[in-house]
């Protein structure tokens, strides 16, 4: 029923993404979001994403990419027009969750980003259980998460490796518009 906590047992496609920093690996949910993951893949495919940077990363928070301008005001998706948002009761954005970055609702296009936060309040854990959230859910958000952001970013993909690589991302330094001084690049990202 929630592909991120079945992942020994999921079979759809995989993303590698290879950074100067190391590579991780995601797995795609095409099931629960078609038209993201076609999007996704589509654009990864062509090399849309590669030689790209990271161009906003917050420790405790995300990471943020896919932006060919690496300003976080381009990008579009493989329709060359914003697309609807595909928000499902089944995936949310746990620690190492792939979402769509967005300008407001239903205007995806290019941009993702990874969940890195590993510490979330104990109060917002007590908030989730009292608003009857599935107790297998509430136990995987205790290990990192950003559950504000549910039902605002569509989640497509689940890091199923490469820990170490985004938590020394995420430990960059960044100026005041949380960009990396010295760039994190996105050498490539491939479909498996």
């Amino acid at each position: 029923m929630f592909p991120q906590l079945n992942l020994e047992n999921n079979e759809g496609p995989k993303a590698i993404i290879k950074t100067n920093y190391g590579s991780f690996t995601l797995a795609l949910f095409p099931q629960e979001a078609p038209k993201t993951v076609e999007n996704f893949i589509k654009l990864a495919e062509k090399g849309y994403y590669n030689n790209g940077i990271f161009h906003r990363i917050i420790a405790d928070f995300m990471l943020q990419g896919g932006d060919p301008t690496g300003t976080g005001m381009g990008g579009e998706s493989i329709w060359k027009t914003p697309f609807e948002d595909e928000f499902s009761n089944n995936l949310f954005n746990f620690r190492g969750a792939l979402s769509m970055a967005n300008a407001g609702p239903n205007t995806n296009g290019s941009q993702f980003f990874i969940v890195q936060n590993k510490n979330l309040p104990a109060q917002m854990v007590e908030q989730m259980q009292d608003a009857g959230y599935p107790e297998e859910v509430v136990e995987m958000y205790k290990k990192g998460g950003t559950p504000w952001l549910d039902h605002h970013h569509t989640v497509f993909g689940q890091m199923i490796d490469g820990w170490e690589t985004i938590d020394k991302l995420a430990k960059v330094k960044t100026d005041f518009n949380d960009k990396p001084i010295d760039e994190v690049e996105i050498k490539s990202i491939t479909i498996d």
